[in-house]
């Protein structure tokens, strides 16, 4: 059987069908050949099916071409805002872009979004733990919280959860007050707008972001969540807009037909074939910058062990991440002074703010046991059909991820403006016997074996439902610096998770609002109960459930929602943290910029993905109308917005 790309699959009919069933003493049942070809039939699909979920013609090439001419431009990290800034900058055909990847091509398991945890813990992520902290992540393997990075085309794009929100009126609004100006939301929601709306066409492709509702299962679980939260006065929402803030909703994902459709597939991928302008270098680690005063002149780089150096006649553009953005600019002489001259590097430029201003989303994860001792298992059999349904139809279980697209934001502080919720909870399922789904999370998030196997106990009886309470506007300030000047060793992250009195009390009261969920009708309808996990130091408190022991259980059950930001912070000069302009223009320097998560003054109120692609638009928006000569509109004078503003 012939498939896309050359392929070819052959199956022997005579390993299929009845002749199968024999073994030793015991003869194949008779037969004619009509089963057993129908049989090499199915084989063959379910092959084919398997390679096409995945094929190499979705991704950019990789270029192992000449490297000796200056590029205009070049990107570094094909992740979620770099993938948006090569591409739109290579719509001008006169510009040489150069993208440099440290990962290659995404392994399929990235396709499925059931399978998201999956990668945690591969050579497709930067694997990266925070230092040991006496007041958080203690439940986590040596005490510490796992950071995991893409390392990848399509970056943390390719191993999220691919939830699509934009964020809070109020968080944009935020950033201008703080000395953003140009970025409040009525500023920014043209280039969310512009991320969204599919443009181009066969013959000239351009990027955007595809968004499609999550397919629906456990629908059940999903109406109880619902249902609970009306009890206790939180509504259901369409969308979370402005007149909509708190609630719950299902939100979109960048998802279609089951599949991920991160931005290194919808921005690059889907164009880099069409334009001999831009190329890919894949597996390319960045080690460091040359400078000539203050204008990047070379970007230097390992593959397979062998050192590279590209020069740039325009701009470099940094979208490595909240992480090795500064990490890279540290290694390059860009940052506090002090730090280093102690690693015993060059200082290029003295920029107190870089690794500084680390910002995330803590959350403390509540399990509940539901419908004990009557919810249906899982079974083997539901596990091949889920298999099967994806494979032929990319339906059923494997496309989605059961009731994690069920977001909420909920203000749990009564005195404070309703309109800006304090938290947000996550939903994530877990079917009664589905032994292998809770593994994939818990081993994926570093969790302490004992407390892994209470869990699993559990779910012998029970389902379990996981509520992650989201800290939305955190206090605490983290920092990074690096171990070495080796760029293959990983920084030192200082999280500060839960070392502000407010982060704490904000959690609590979130866990408060799980413990009122818990006793609504529609939970105690599934036998809902919360899940004790034993954990020494916190059964020594005399009082279970008291707000002394959920402090304990928040030390030792402490996890990331992987939304890292703010150690590149933007803001003016004036500011002795800010480390880019308004532009996105590295302070004292010419023709670098920094385009990605880390450029955040304060992390918005959601989930960070739809944010950053914002963000690489209005850094490419500002290339062009840096280098182009004239004023552009925010969709270069020809873009046409096709929903109104505040959707999603």
């Amino acid at each position: 059987m012939s498939l896309d790309g050359g392929q070819s699959i052959n199956v022997d009919a005579a390993a299929i069908g009845p002749n199968a069933c024999g073994s030793g003493s015991t003869p194949a049942p008779p037969a004619i050949g009509l089963w057993s070809g129908m049989m090499t039939v199915l084989v063959q699909s379910l092959l084919s099916s398997q390679c096409l979920i995945s094929p190499a013609s979705q991704w950019p090439v990789d270029y192992v071409g000449d490297l000796s001419q200056p590029y205009d431009f070049v990107v570094i990290g094909a992740g979620s805002a770099g993938s948006v800034v090569a591409s739109r900058l290579s719509e001008n055909p006169d510009w040489k872009v150069l993208v440099l990847e440290a990962g290659g091509d995404p392994p399929i398991e990235s396709e499925l979004p059931a399978l998201f945890f999956g990668l945690q813990h591969t050579k497709f992520m930067w694997n990266y733990f925070t230092e040991p902290s006496d007041e958080a992540c203690l439940g986590m393997k040596e005490g510490r919280c796992y950071w995991p990075r893409g390392k990848m085309l399509g970056g943390s794009g390719g191993a999220n959860a691919m939830l699509y929100v934009r964020g809070n009126r109020r968080d944009f609004d935020g950033w201008a007050a703080m000395g953003s100006t140009g970025w409040s939301y009525d500023q920014v929601m043209p280039f969310f707008e512009k991320s969204v709306t599919p443009q181009g066409n066969a013959t000239h492709p351009k990027g955007y972001v595809t968004l499609k509702p999550f397919e629906r299962q456990d629908n059940a679980i999903h109406q109880l969540i619902i249902d609970g939260g009306r009890e206790l006065g939180l509504p259901y929402v369409e969308r979370f807009q402005e007149g909509s803030e708190t609630g719950y909703a299902h939100v979109p994902g960048t998802v279609r037909e089951g599949q991920r459709m991160s931005t290194a597939k919808g921005y690059l991928g889907a164009v880099s074939r069409s334009r001999s302008n831009l190329h890919v270098v894949k597996n390319a680690l960045v080690t460091k910058l040359d400078f000539d005063g203050d204008t990047v002149t070379a970007v230097n780089f390992e593959r397979a062990g062998v050192n590279h150096q590209v020069k740039v006649s325009k701009d470099v553009v940094i979208s490595a991440g909240a992480i090795d953005s500064p990490a890279l600019l540290m290694r390059s002489g860009i940052g506090p002074s002090q730090h280093l001259k102690e690693l015993g590097i060059p200082v290029e430029l003295e920029l107190p703010g870089v690794g500084r201003n680390l910002q995330d989303h803590v959350l403390v994860p509540i399990f509940l046991r539901l419908d004990e001792g009557q919810g249906e298992p899982m079974t083997e059999k539901g596990i091949l059909d889920g298999i099967y349904q994806y494979l032929i139809h990319r339906t059923g279980p494997l496309a989605t991820h059961s009731t994690a697209s069920l977001v909420a934001f909920i203000n749990t502080n009564a005195s404070s403006d309703s309109a800006y919720p304090d938290t947000e909870n996550h939903h994530l399922f877990f079917q009664r016997a589905n032994h292998a789904s809770l593994e994939l999370f818990t081993k994926g998030l570093s969790i302490q074996d004992q407390y892994i196997d209470v869990l699993q106990g559990y779910l012998k009886e029970s389902h379990l439902l996981c509520v992650y309470v989201l800290l939305s506007h955190p206090a605490a300030k983290g920092e990074l610096h690096l171990r070495s000047r080796d760029p293959k060793e990983p920084p030192i992250l200082t999280s500060n998770y839960l070392s502000k009195p407010e982060d704490v009390a904000t959690l609590m009261r979130g866990i408060r609002y799980i413990e009122s969920l818990e006793q609504t009708k529609a939970f105690q309808d599934h036998l809902a109960e919360i899940a004790r996990i034993p954990i020494e130091e916190c059964d020594h408190i005399e009082s279970y459930r008291s707000e002394e022991y959920w402090r304990c259980y928040a030390k030792y059950f402490t996890f990331t929602c992987y939304h890292q930001s703010g150690t590149v912070k933007m803001g003016p000069d004036y500011d002795p943290e800010a480390c880019v302009s308004q532009r996105l223009k590295v302070h004292g320097l010419e023709n670098l910029r920094v385009a990605d998560a880390s450029i955040m003054p304060a992390v918005v109120s959601a989930n960070t993905n739809a944010a950053t692609v914002m963000i690489a638009e209005r850094a490419a928006h500002f290339i062009r109308e840096d280098y182009e000569g004239e004023a552009v509109g925010a969709n270069g004078g020809i873009w046409v917005p096709h929903m109104h503003a505040d959707d999603f």
